[in-house]
């Protein structure tokens, strides 16, 4: 490089920016990692004082289910005819209430729909909460379910409770959901026992 060639100030701005970026991105790391060893550490103390694998608790307030049944309009975008679709799925909504009784945070990541039908057990992921408030945009007519929603990456932290509303879809006929054996919400936790809830009242039709 030739000594008449410097770098232009902006040129200078941008490696420092892409070097506090890197900084940064490694910090998070850092953290991440400690809280992971920390968490584990505090587990393993409980446990070793006596105490059994820290179970997070809950419970189901309401569910409600709405069938929805679609038949395509028989013509594509240009207008020409076409065969005819049917599809039929069921939106089950629930609002539940998880507490964690025990020492150290609990960290939720996944939550799941599952019923029992009579070929077997289904499961449905319910949707994040994005797309939880796109449901009620795409069927207005649902609004008086919507609520509060809760987000897959919720933490609880030690004695801290936290209620909130999800969704999830099953590809079944009404029918087929009318003739389910049961229903239950499963969540899981980084580091910890999953939990299962079931509902003890009925599920509404909306």
């Amino acid at each position: 490089m030739s000594l008449l060639h410097q770098d232009s100030p902006e040129e200078i701005d941008d490696a420092a920016k892409g070097e506090e970026l890197t900084k940064g991105t490694s910090h998070v790391v850092i953290a991440t990692i400690v809280a992971v060893v920390v968490v584990s550490i505090a587990i393993g103390a409980y446990m070793l004082a006596g105490g059994t694998a820290p179970m997070a608790a809950g419970e189901v307030v309401q569910v409600w289910a709405h069938p929805l049944h679609t038949v395509t309009s028989g013509f594509d975008a240009n207008g020409a005819p076409m065969p005819k679709e049917t599809s039929d799925h069921v939106l089950v909504f629930a609002r539940v209430k998880l507490t964690n009784p025990n020492k150290v945070p609990f960290f939720l990541y996944e939550i799941k729909a599952n019923t029992t039908l009579a070929d077997g057990i289904h499961t449905s992921y319910a949707a994040t909460k994005t797309d939880y408030e796109r449901v009620f945009v795409a069927y207005p007519q649902l609004a008086a379910l919507h609520g509060t929603g809760i987000s897959h990456e919720t933490t609880l932290e030690p004695g801290q409770t936290r209620e909130g509303d999800f969704v999830a879809s099953f590809r079944i006929t009404k029918q087929e959901w009318d003739a389910r054996k049961d229903l239950n919400f499963s969540f899981a936790f980084r580091y910890q026992k999953g939990l299962v809830l079931t509902p003890h009242s009925a599920v509404i039709e909306q």
